[in-house]
């Protein structure tokens, strides 16, 4: 079985193997793969193994003998499923891998907003406490998160998360979730997007990108927010209308936004985001510890060795 990892160097910049995969068939590893490399690399393969590498229908129906795309990460937009399903293709890929990770993240965007951790520890480089005359000093608004409400959008795996550990700071939660009240925890409030906007103090997505939730925080719902809201998004920079959110930043519509994802990555550099006030993004990196790549890893090749034996986990052609 010929098997192409079309861009693993973000998976595995080196601290970690592929030896599990090398052991499933003969191996063909890339750390990136350009759109025009893609179809001359997959040639012959049976298995496709993808993070960001995009496979459109003209990729899939131009590979005869491909059987599997196996995806290195939660999110599947990158492979037109409907082109892998007429073909009978098993398209996998990775659920719950780092939930505690991005829910980790989610709190170190909120706690550096909120407590300005990284700028004061500079100011403190720099002298300003030793020159300082009294014992303490801070130079912006200082957040205690006891008492705040917290919306989250979508309550899958992450989701619920950080809800639990916006309850263990005595945070209120309120959620946009297709599950009833019935079926969420007493101290969850189950509520539509408007009032999640209005009523919020922080705001954290955790949506799929689709048709659906594309650019779901846009003026209209930026306008709802309270003008000390804070912003938060780990989950896909296409839920956020990036100019809106950027004309919000700056005319200090909304207090802040904390970004791990956005649109286009890496972004352009005109990307209006990048220069908005008090927006503060991290390069994709909120799934990335080691301890949930090694996890992504694993179930990754568990994926493949399921496919072998005729029973295939975490296929996603009928979700």
């Amino acid at each position: 079985m010929k098997i192409v990892i079309l861009d693993g160097y973000t998976l595995n910049p080196g601290d970690l193997n592929w030896n599990a995969f090398k052991d499933l068939g003969e191996c063909f590893i890339y750390d990136f793969t350009k759109p025009e490399e893609v179809l001359e690399r997959s040639a012959e393969a049976e298995v496709l193994i993808t993070n960001k590498t995009v496979l459109p229908a003209e990729i899939i129906n131009h590979l005869p003998d491909l059987k599997y795309i196996g995806i290195l990460a939660t999110g599947y937009n990158v492979v037109d499923l409907d082109a892998a399903k007429t073909r009978n293709i098993i398209v996998t890929n990775i659920p719950s891998y780092a939930t505690a990770s991005v829910a980790q993240s989610v709190f170190a965007h909120i706690l550096n907003i909120c407590n300005q951790t990284e700028y004061h520890s500079k100011e403190v480089k720099k002298g300003r406490w030793t020159s300082n005359r009294d014992f303490s000093f801070w130079d912006t608004p200082l957040k205690s998160l006891e008492g705040l409400t917290i919306g989250i959008v979508s309550l899958g795996n992450i989701g619920k998360k950080v809800a639990e550990i916006a309850l263990a700071f005595d945070m209120k939660v309120l959620a946009v979730t297709s599950r009833s009240q019935d079926q969420l925890h007493i101290t969850i409030r189950k509520v539509d997007l408007d009032t999640l906007c209005k009523e919020s103090d922080i705001i954290s997505l955790h949506s799929p990108l689709n048709k659906d939730t594309e650019k779901i925080i846009d003026a209209e719902k930026l306008g709802l927010m309270k003008k000390s809201a804070i912003l938060i998004n780990t989950a896909r920079g296409g839920l956020i209308d990036e100019e809106a959110l950027a004309h919000s930043l700056n005319n200090n519509h909304i207090y802040a936004a904390g970004l791990d994802v956005l649109s286009t990555e890496p972004p352009k550099a005109n990307n209006p985001l990048l220069t908005a006030k008090n927006c503060y993004i991290t390069p994709h990196i909120a799934w990335a510890t080691l301890e949930a790549r090694k996890k992504l890893m694993s179930i990754a090749v568990a994926n493949l060795q399921a496919f072998q034996k005729g029973y295939p986990q975490n296929v996603i052609h009928n979700r």
